[in-house]
């Protein structure tokens, strides 16, 4: 519990510092908050400027994916965004799901809610709105989304079966989510694992690709599908950091590898008597 919470202040320090910045900021720094060599947190971002309600101020660089691409999200949907930022994908969400849905951020960085309310102020939106909180224990009622959506988040959180129960208790029978993150294939060495920046970087927080799809199959959820699977190439500089020669020569023959995945999974329509963290399974 204890270095949980570490790891979270840690998260909390370093995106409050990325709140600051812009997505150029990030991008023009050696790595990407403070101005100290570590960690460049885009660099497995995509580009969503073509994409319809993208807002560039909203845009930090900070995701992996373009979950909103595959959410399937409807006009008149409830879309809840776990770990919003700036408020990147929530403003993509709420193009597709109108004037008559309803989008909620969930971000535990006080700097990122304060800039993602910013934003909506000046877009003018009045569907959209940002709260503070953990996704391992939402500020929200049960059974409220229609889908949810995150970005490059949950690898960050420390306890990711705690995080697909909460994501499991707030969606709706029949609702669904869409998930980007990052995940591993083979063994992560140490020099990864143990550095704090790069656990904010998105990377030592990452769990094996089939114990996250497996964490997901446990927590309830039905018809789990990898939407988009693509190898993330981490530049020689960063990776010298952190590796060893002989560990940098085995990324590079794929002994381990990182990966940026796209998950879409349905909450079933219909509750059996016993559900996920009900405590009777």
């Amino acid at each position: 519990m204890e270095n949980s919470e570490k790891l979270k202040q840690i998260v909390k320090e370093k995106y409050s510092e990325i709140a600051l910045q812009t997505k150029q900021q990030n991008e023009t720094s050696c790595c990407g908050a403070g101005n100290s060599c570590g960690v460049d947190y885009t660099i497995f971002s995509e580009d969503y400027s073509k994409l319809e309600g993208y807002d560039p101020n909203a845009d930090l660089g900070l995701g992996c994916g373009l979950p909103t691409e595959f959410a399937l999200i409807k006009k008149g949907d409830v879309v809840i965004d776990l770990g919003s930022g700036a408020g990147n994908d929530c403003f993509v969400a709420r193009a597709i799901a109108g004037e008559t849905g309803k989008i909620i951020g969930i971000d535990m960085t006080e700097a990122m809610i304060n800039k993602a309310r910013e934003n909506a102020d000046k877009l003018g939106f009045n569907n959209v709105e940002f709260r503070l909180g953990e996704i391992e224990k939402m500020p929200l009622t049960s059974n409220v989304a229609d889908v949810v959506v995150s970005n490059c988040v949950l690898n960050l959180v420390p306890n990711k079966v705690n995080a697909f129960k909460e994501i499991y208790r707030v969606l709706k029978p029949g609702g669904h989510f869409s998930i980007s993150d990052v995940v591993l294939i083979g063994e992560l060495p140490d020099g990864l694992k143990q550095d704090a920046e790069m656990y904010a970087g998105c990377v030592s927080g990452a769990i094996q690709k089939s114990e996250y799809l497996n964490i997901i199959k446990e927590s309830g959820f039905e018809n789990s599908t990898v939407q988009k699977d693509k190898a993330i190439s981490i530049p020689d500089e960063l990776l010298k950091n952190y590796l060893s020669g002989k560990e940098l020569a085995d990324y590079k023959n794929g002994v381990f590898g990182i990966f940026s995945i796209t998950v879409y999974a349905d909450k079933p329509k219909v509750q059996s008597c016993c559900t996920p963290g009900s405590g009777c399974c």
